[in-house]
């Protein structure tokens, strides 16, 4: 089955339906070898453009993660980025905010961990929570000590996903390409993934009460999912859903849609020019005669 990222690609400013989004699809791959074998190819791909990304030195790319709790996060960043070099790649996992972040903007947080040029940045959970959990939980804006009249405003998310928006553009001007992941899970799926972690004491330190304490808030977070994901899903920062259900399948989607971004920057190795050509040449010569003088 050929992976098109249309399939997943949210349009911009579009009505979502998460009830129209499966969680699980058709495997793309034929076997547990042909699993390996594909995303083997994905990884060699990206650890190429990783050179090459970080020889042209003009772009980053930002990936974001976001999902609901078991869905697979840390394992499709795990399998997906094993091949990249850990020297040319940044991964940061957004937590509570400290005292210090609260005390901020809610952008000033995640903007501080921003991948510079020629790297690769991957966000665990991003700024999004501040209108996910957040939008679930209003009670924890009373944490951020915003003036009175923001927090009253009519408008408030839609102004949270404006100054978003407005992020995401200005890094974009400047060079920082940002590809958006939804992991999509079912309820029922998660349920097994939570049982799991209670059944296999290897598994045991995954679990978390919160985790559970979430799960009656199920519906809520699919509607601010759905606002989220259509406020925010532009031409050059897209969202993609991707169903999550099938951690295999995920993971081979990601990173058929990593490689794609890479590729869409059209990286050629930077070529010198004549004075660095003649500087060169100067430099081999040097070598091959200390070479010589070396043998004697």
């Amino acid at each position: 089955m050929k992976i098109r990222s249309e399939d997943y690609r949210v349009a911009p400013d579009s009505s979502v339906d998460l009830a129209k989004w499966p969680t699980a699809v058709e495997p793309v791959y034929a076997s547990k070898q042909a699993y390996a074998a594909l995303l083997q190819k994905h990884t060699e791909q990206l650890s190429h453009l990783q050179g090459l990304l970080y020889a042209c030195n003009r772009h980053a790319l930002l990936l974001i993660f976001q999902a609901m709790d078991a869905a697979g996060k840390d394992g499709a960043i795990k399998h997906v980025m094993s091949g990249v070099n850990p020297q040319g790649c940044q991964v940061y996992s957004f937590k509570h905010p400290s005292a210090q972040e609260l005390a901020h903007d809610f952008l000033w947080r995640t903007t501080r961990d921003l991948p510079e040029r020629g790297r690769i940045g991957i966000f665990n959970r991003s700024y999004y929570e501040e209108v996910l959990i957040v939008r679930v939980h209003p009670e924890l804006l009373a944490a951020e000590n915003l003036p009175e009249q923001t927090l009253q405003a009519s408008h408030f998310w839609h102004e949270r996903y404006r100054s978003i928006n407005h992020l995401e553009h200005h890094l974009h001007d400047n060079g920082t390409r940002i590809v958006k992941f939804f992991l999509h899970i079912s309820a029922e799926e998660q349920r097994r993934r939570l049982l799991a972690r209670i059944d296999d004491p290897h598994k045991n330190w995954k679990f978390s009460l919160a985790d559970l304490q979430e799960r009656p808030l199920w519906d809520s977070y699919m509607r601010a999912y759905e606002h989220c994901l259509g406020a925010t899903s532009t031409e050059h920062s897209p969202w993609y859903i991707v169903p999550a259900d099938d951690k295999k399948t995920a993971r081979l989607i990601i990173s058929s849609i990593v490689v794609e971004a890479l590729e869409a920057l059209q990286m050629q190795y930077p070529k010198p020019d004549a004075r660095h050509r003649r500087d060169l040449h100067k430099l081999r010569a040097l070598l091959v005669k200390k070479a010589l003088l070396v043998k004697k």
